[in-house]
């Protein structure tokens, strides 16, 4: 999840001129012991924050650190999220995180956000404490394969979902999600898929797998994505699917976020291929950047080697610390090249961030420098998803 805030106007309340205080001295601390201090006042505000289900005062904090002072900025945000996904001061003598196993997907036709059958549940539990979590910890897994749409809105509805989670976690207990009434979720070529779960351990306890003595990130990844990619592929039939490490869940989604990136670009090449029935070495991509005040994305327009008109889009949105010093165009330009695509242009002025009046999908760069709406050709068109991700 990208950390971007918006500008508000406005003075500062009383409870988020003392976020901003207690973040400018986290952040200024010289020892670990100051750290503390800062930590447990700022854990104060917001735990009472979350349950006064005051989103706007988190916001406002992190709006106003945002332009003043990123290192005091960043404090905050990681504070804030501990004590959301962690339904922090609700539950004693235990720790608890909600996690997210996200599951990168593409396909042809609608990638579905489901319910989970029990027998399937009970094997992505086998899976999780075998290969995720730590010996002897609890879990709640939630019933339902949410898309971004589906997720909780918000570090107060996120702290809401957690505290009732992780109760569940205690009693090691699955999560039943009622779908009345769920958001829709939009279709995209590319997408996420989210599972959902919490752990629960004796304070002080190593929750996952990797804190272990024996235990590492990269074997817990890659056991998740033989077996629990085993589990989760028939939730997703017609899809080609990729898992990303199961962890805390603002982690887990920025993780996701990133990983998508490089999958979308790829998946793109491979939708290409196979509806235009060419090699991707038949492919041109034109990469450019798109700004507001900012360098925000850049997007990569498709086009068949030696046509003009640009069938397929791509966004490829800056994260984070990003900005135009990063190697993005690089990463684009390899990822491109890997999936087979070697005719690569690269636009050097700046474009603005242009949408299709409408039908609202971004205009994408052509190699003749302007922005153009992707059209594929229209025996291929009806079987395309209606947007482009």
């Amino acid at each position: 999840m990208k950390r971007t805030r918006l500008k508000r106007r406005g003075g500062l309340g009383r409870t988020a001129e003392q976020l901003v205080r207690l973040a400018n001295g986290l952040a200024e601390s010289g020892s670990r012991v100051e750290d503390r201090y800062w930590e447990q006042q700022l854990a104060i505000i917001i735990d009472q924050t979350l349950a006064e289900n005051d989103e706007d005062v988190l916001n406002t904090a992190l709006d106003h650190l945002y332009s003043a002072d990123t290192r005091a900025y960043d404090e905050l945000a990681d504070s804030i999220e501990s004590r959301a996904e962690c339904a922090a001061g609700t539950l004693a003598d235990h720790d608890t995180v909600l996690i997210a196993a996200p599951v990168l997907a593409w396909s042809r036709y609608r990638i579905p956000a489901a319910s989970i059958s029990p027998a399937v549940l009970a094997n992505l539990r086998v899976h999780l404490q075998a290969h995720v979590l730590a010996k002897g910890a609890r879990l709640s897994v939630a019933d339902f394969l949410f898309s971004p749409d589906q997720l909780p809105q918000g570090y107060c509805s996120t702290a809401e979902f957690a505290k009732v989670i992780c109760g569940a976690a205690l009693d090691n207990h699955d999560l039943h999600i009622e779908t009345e009434g769920m958001p829709d979720t939009a279709q995209f070529l590319s997408d996420t898929r989210y599972l959902l779960a919490a752990v629960a351990v004796p304070r002080g306890e190593p929750m996952f797998r990797w804190q272990e003595a024996d235990g590492s990130r990269d074997t817990s990844l890659e056991q998740w994505r033989a077996q629990g990619g085993a589990c989760l592929t028939p939730l997703l039939p017609g899809c080609a699917v990729d898992l990303v490490l199961p962890e805390s869940y603002f982690a887990a989604s920025r993780a996701a976020d990133k990983d998508s990136r490089p999958y979308s670009v790829r998946a793109s090449v491979a939708y290409l291929g196979t509806t235009l029935e060419t090699p991707a070495a038949n492919l041109r991509a034109v990469i450019a950047p798109f700004w507001e005040r900012n360098l925000e994305e850049y997007r990569i327009g498709f086009t068949v080697r030696g046509q003009e008109a640009v069938v397929h889009g791509v966004v490829w949105p800056l994260l984070g610390a990003e900005d135009e010093n990063a190697d993005c165009v690089a990463q684009i330009e390899a990822v491109l090249r890997e999936s087979g695509v070697n005719d690569v242009v690269v636009l050097d002025h700046q474009f603005p961030m242009e949408y299709c009046d409408d039908c609202g999908a971004p205009l994408y760069p052509s190699p003749e420098g302007e922005v153009a709406h992707a059209e594929m050709p229209e025996e291929q068109a009806e079987q395309m998803p209606r947007h482009l991700h």
